[in-house]
């Protein structure tokens, strides 16, 4: 059956920061999609070691780009998101243009792992920032990101509804550093690290897996709280990717315009 948009996708996307497509790929489109993903599992091993979990932007790589841009060129994705955007047009690069950005996230090949919860827009720029990322919090054109699953994944972690707002008392109390600090691992074995993983991901008040099956296509607001827990014996292959909408272009330029002006000489005299 042809997907198509509801209410509750928009309901869903507005409210909790994210919303999935479910079954939007055909499976001939995913067929083609796992055999390059197999391509990118072994390629982002051999540059970043048996751990590594990500291998991006696949234009960089010796891998067929052909099913990515027919993934990116679906029918049914532009015209979801054209609804879900009101008239968004997305624009898709071509296969040459380095801002194909498109990645794939993979299992790691040895030991469970998770990252720390965060915020993308909050914890991962400098402090001169911040105040530019909050005045823009809740344009929802802005911090979107894409995981597209070719195997079951539940993988990614979020917060429901926490786009809408900043931290509550009893967050800041679970990780009262900002940004939170990463479960401790060292030493473990795996299924003592798989346990801690996972009792750290439940720390989070709120939290909860979001649960994908194949072609399945989320789309969230970053600046929700997020993380990533993963298990080396669960296959994973999940394309990964920001969508752009031009105003979200426009908030990137400027932030780098802003990182660029705290790192002038001129900008260091004055402060």
């Amino acid at each position: 059956m042809r997907f198509k948009l509801t209410d509750h996708h928009v309901h869903d996307f507005n409210l909790q920061g994210f919303t999935v497509f479910r079954g939007l790929l055909p499976p001939a489109l995913v067929r083609d999609l796992r055999r390059e993903a197999d391509k990118a599992r072994i390629l982002a091993r051999k540059v970043n070691g048996p751990q590594a979990q990500r291998l991006q932007p696949l234009s960089a790589y010796d891998i067929d780009l052909r099913p990515f841009q027919d993934y990116r060129d679906l029918p049914e994705l532009r015209e979801a998101l054209a609804v879900l955007f009101n008239g968004l047009d997305w624009s898709v690069p071509a296969l040459e243009d380095r801002k194909f950005n498109l990645g794939i996230l993979v299992e790691p090949g040895e030991q469970p792992w998770c990252t720390p919860w965060h915020r993308d827009w909050r914890d991962h720029v400098p402090a001169s920032v911040r105040g530019f990322v909050e005045q823009n919090l809740f344009d929802r054109r802005l911090f979107l990101q894409v995981n597209c699953a070719l195997y079951a994944d539940e993988s990614l972690w979020v917060v429901p509804g926490s786009h809408l707002r900043l931290d509550l008392p009893s967050e800041i109390a679970a990780f009262p550093t900002q940004p939170p600090q990463k479960p401790e691992l060292d030493g473990l074995g795996n299924e003592e690290r798989e346990a801690a993983c996972l009792a750290y991901c439940k720390r989070m008040p709120g939290g909860v897996p979001l649960h994908l099956q194949a072609g399945d296509y989320a789309i969230y607001r970053d600046v929700l709280w997020h993380l990533g827990n993963y298990v080396p014996y669960r296959r994973r292959a999940t394309l990964h990717d920001l969508l752009e909408t031009p105003e979200y272009a426009a908030f990137r330029d400027k932030v780098e315009d802003l990182r660029q002006a705290t790192h002038r000489p001129e900008a260091a005299v004055a402060s």
